[in-house]
């Protein structure tokens, strides 16, 4: 796939900030972006669209843990990490549990393209790679 150029970059940049809500990605506001663009095509409005579908999912994926765990988890455990992470990448984080038994115990939580690994399988990974 072609880059996509520097121009639709920074369209897609601004209308990325303008469906935005306290952080998070407002359904409303995505509805008013398309309804815009419906009404004032740009130049390239296949390209705009592709990358701005592209960057509402980059936002939305953001606003995700992705919690696998291996056990049960308790609703105090997910509630503490969504607000752990809301801190440390502040914006307003929801933990999502999903079972994981390769994980044999513990969790691995994903945000974003970040990975914190708290699980016996990514111990004993990380030891044989070390050896």
């Amino acid at each position: 796939m072609a880059a996509v150029p520097a121009k639709i970059r920074a369209f897609v940049k601004q209308l990325v900030q303008l469906s935005l809500v306290d952080g998070r990605v407002s359904s409303e506001q995505v509805a008013g972006v398309l309804e815009y663009i419906e009404k004032n095509p740009p130049a390239r409005p296949v390209a705009v669209l592709q990358a701005y579908h592209k960057a509402i999912a980059v936002e939305i994926a953001k606003g995700e843990a992705r919690v696998e765990h291996a056990g049960p988890v308790a609703p105090d455990a997910l509630a503490a990490i969504a607000v752990a992470l809301g801190k440390r990448y502040g914006r307003p984080v929801t933990a999502l549990a999903t079972p994981n038994p390769a994980l044999l115990a513990g969790l691995r939580v994903r945000i974003g393209d970040d990975i914190y690994e708290s699980s016996v399988s990514g111990q004993l990974a990380a030891l044989s790679a070390a050896s």
